[in-house]
């Protein structure tokens, strides 16, 4: 098995609340990442429908059953499961005595913290992170930044090697749709897998739901609920705006950024990773990687990361601002092998317009190139340098 960072977070966690819950994509390797850590205690999947029927017919019999050190997997299945583990752990007072786990990230965490609140300990498993990568056999190892946007994180596609379109067309086919039909009980899933496609091709772009909608041919209220299900499945996430008065005017509208770069490269077409050069947005897909992989580095560490992007009103933009206590840090991306002095503009315009509490924190440019260097106004980090950002 790969390690996952995560492991000594949940150990810990475990000692110290009732219940832990591990939200993530599907296929992530929540369970198999559970099942190593915690060998010790017994596993339900509430996908299968005979567990499901068991504990909806006698739900203090099923708790008597599995009374202590259990994971439940897919706890979304059985919502009322979640008021029975309050009385319950309350009750017992035995800390680490149960896992949940799900895919469905507000399924899980509404009832979360309806019920749960005070006595769980959250964490998020998102694909592989570069860190975690390299546990990974060498010759599976991305040795190029285009492989490594191609391939993404999925742990199956170095876990067993899958071709990677079959994986990624399968993983669309089998999960993303059937959230959609389960969760919001879409009938027109073609519908749906265009919309996810047109997502694809905004990445990286200030979200307008109204133009997304009519070349989508749905109403708004269709695409905010098509978009929550995305996001509560871990398919994609929205990056807001960073508000200050800096007395410009910026942007309102969050930007889309998908958390899988290899699915993200499926559902634009993209077949091999020598495509990616070429194609017209690769600066996007670069933009992407940087900002998930950011991301899983603060998941992975057990922090809850403040990210956001700014613009003013000449479209001078930051690609991510990092709120790190009372660190504003910085992060600008570019898909080029040769740093340049346009790299700078948007981190000079933000400080230039911050007020003094904003002025601390550092200044990062992440390229596709592999030296770092050391410019006054940022420090140019290669990609490859992304577990130690």
């Amino acid at each position: 098995m790969i390690a996952r960072q995560l492991t000594q977070s949940i150990q810990a966690t475990c000692a110290l609340y009732p219940i832990v819950s591990l939200t993530g994509p599907r296929q992530s390797g929540k369970t198999t990442l559970l099942r190593h850590l915690l060998p010790d205690y017994r596993y339900v999947n509430f996908e299968e429908p005979n567990t499901r029927i068991f504990f909806h017919e006698d739900p203090l019999g099923f708790l008597k059953q599995y009374d202590r050190f259990v994971i439940f997997d897919e706890a979304q299945r059985v919502p009322d499961l979640f008021s029975y583990l309050q009385v319950k752990t309350d009750t017992d007072k035995i800390m680490g005595q149960y896992v949940l786990s799900g895919s469905q990230n507000f399924l899980l965490l509404e009832k979360i913290s309806q019920s749960l609140a005070g006595r769980v300990g959250l964490f998020r498993l998102l694909p592989l992170s570069h860190a975690e990568l390299v546990g990974v056999e060498p010759s599976l190892r991305p040795t190029d930044v285009a492989e490594a946007i191609f391939r993404g994180g999925y742990p199956a596609l170095y876990d067993r090697n899958l071709p990677v379109a079959r994986y990624f067309q399968n993983y669309v086919e089998t999960y993303v749709t059937r959230d959609a039909r389960d969760v919001l009980n879409i009938k027109d899933l073609n519908a749906f897998q265009n919309f996810l496609r047109l997502c694809a091709g905004r990445v990286g772009q200030p979200l307008n739901i109204q133009l997304l909608g009519t070349d989508a041919g749905i109403s708004t209220p269709t695409v905010k609920n098509w978009l929550s299900i995305l996001e509560a499945s871990y398919i994609l996430f929205q990056l807001p705006p960073f508000f200050e008065n800096f007395n410009k005017r910026i942007i309102k509208s969050p930007k889309l950024y998908f958390y899988d770069t290899g699915l993200l490269c499926h559902l634009l077409g993209i077949n091999e990773p020598e495509q990616i050069s070429q194609f017209y947005k690769r600066g996007s897909l670069f933009e992407n990687m940087v900002i998930v992989e950011l991301l899983k580095n603060r998941l992975n560490a057990d922090h809850r990361p403040e990210f956001f992007f700014w613009q003013d009103a000449h479209k001078v933009e930051v690609d991510l601002v990092e709120l790190s206590g009372l660190q504003t840090h910085l992060y600008e991306m570019k898909y080029s092998y040769t740093p340049s002095a346009d790299f700078f503009k948007g981190i000079q315009a933000f400080r230039a317009a911050a007020p003094p509490e904003r002025q601390t924190g550092g200044n990062w440019v992440v390229y596709a190139g592999d030296e770092p260097q050391y410019r006054t106004i940022a420090t140019v980090a290669g990609w490859q340098m992304l577990p130690e950002l």
